[in-house]
């Protein structure tokens, strides 16, 4: 990778970093859901500022090239959001249809 996109790639995780953390400063991503986010964009940060380390990461798990196993593994994070947040709209959809239930139950015990 050249120095440019290298440090382009620097700048864009810091500002991806400082705005996750201002989305959970002002209440509008909680810190749950967050987490990940800056692990991902961690992880990504430490590869960039270690020289060798995406080369030689990508050997050893067994790609040709570290764009293939950069887009692999954004892929599978991906798939693993996608899967948790699944699981959280099927939680919350229970909760809702109780509540709901339970609001109607109290409506028709004060008529």
């Amino acid at each position: 990778m050249t120095f440019n996109l290298i440090l382009i790639s620097i700048i864009f995780i810091i500002f991806v970093i400082f705005l996750i953390l201002y989305f959970v400063k002002k209440d509008k991503l909680k810190v749950k859901y967050s987490i990940v986010w800056l692990l991902l964009f961690g992880i990504l940060l430490i590869c960039l500022l270690i020289p060798g380390f995406l080369e030689f990461l990508t050997h050893t798990l067994g790609f040709q090239t570290p764009s293939n196993m950069i887009f692999s593994m954004l892929i599978a994070v991906l798939v693993l959001i996608n899967i948790s947040l699944t699981g959280i709209v099927s939680s919350q959809d229970k909760k809702i249809r109780l509540l709901v239930q339970e609001v109607s139950l109290m409506k028709k015990e004060k008529k």
